[in-house]
């Protein structure tokens, strides 16, 4: 008897690593943000977070099926987006400004406060 048929969970062609985040929406929960596929790359990603489209990230995930791994990387994201806005001489937008100062920080907590 042969292997059982599975259907492939990642189309032809989007075999790259997808970075997904977190938001938060305050007393309404957090959510996966959606996003069309071709705006799921880190630099789309780091963009889209610096221009206020997020609410109140809370992570980012990349993950990348066919090579069977995810990981958080929102304090490469934070450096990033940190490092950014200290090259452009601007200030965190505010919607970052948590995000940032809890990832940066030399020694993060071990919790976020989230109400």
């Amino acid at each position: 008897m042969g292997q059982a048929w599975r259907p492939l969970i990642v189309p032809h062609g989007f075999d790259e690593t997808v970075y997904l985040v977190v938001d938060c929406f305050g007393r309404r929960g957090c959510v996966w943000r959606e996003a069309e596929i071709q705006h799921t790359d880190l630099e789309t990603v780091i963009t889209d977070l610096m221009a206020g489209q997020y609410s109140d990230p809370l992570h980012v995930i990349a993950l990348n099926t066919t090579e069977g791994w995810a990981r958080d990387v929102s304090v490469d994201v934070a450096r990033q987006i940190q490092e950014r806005a200290d090259l452009a001489y601007e200030d965190i937008p505010s919607s970052l400004e948590e995000f940032v100062s809890y990832y940066v920080a030399p020694c993060h907590q071990l919790s976020r406060r989230r109400t």
